[in-house]
């Protein structure tokens, strides 16, 4: 039983420590964002529905997402707080994806099922696909890069 009770603060430090490195991610509302984080989503969103806003923190940095949705489809724009976008994630028909792309993302979701797929576009340049894979009831991710490759670190 003691043995236990040691271990029980080792786990809960190490917990905590994990959580602080992740982006800490908070919803805000439009007239929360800065100016020239507005006018970018004004000009990004022109036909788009919005469906939010966020504001979170990631190593020191701070990045507001809005998340939309464009001819049917979403589309999250991640921009840093002069404006400039970051990251597009903008959901993919599975039937538009390279074989090779589809290949790589169903070798990595096993016997996943994949539900949604996403290219990730960073500083205008297209580096990744993410899929949303439903595996015995629980989601989860997977990532290939541009040829259906696993990647070296996750975009």
């Amino acid at each position: 039983m003691s043995g236990s009770r040691v271990y029980l603060p080792v786990f809960t430090v190490t917990l905590l420590l994990t959580a602080g490195s992740i982006a800490q991610e908070k919803k805000i509302q439009r007239s929360d964002l800065p100016a020239a984080v507005e006018k970018t989503v004004a000009a990004q969103s022109d036909g788009a529905s919005i469906r939010g806003f966020s504001k979170e923190k990631e190593k020191g940095q701070t990045y507001y997402e809005a998340e939309m949705k464009v001819n049917g489809h979403s589309k999250d724009i991640l921009m840093d707080m002069t404006g400039a976008i970051v990251e597009v994630e903008e959901e993919v028909a599975m039937d538009s994806l390279p074989a090779a792309v589809k290949e790589g993302l169903q070798a990595k979701a096993g016997k996943g099922k994949l539900l949604k797929v996403e290219s990730i576009t960073k500083h205008d340049k297209l580096v990744a696909y993410e899929a949303v894979v439903m595996t015995g009831g629980k989601r989860s991710e997977v990532q290939v890069g541009l040829e259906g490759k696993p990647l070296d670190h996750e975009e």
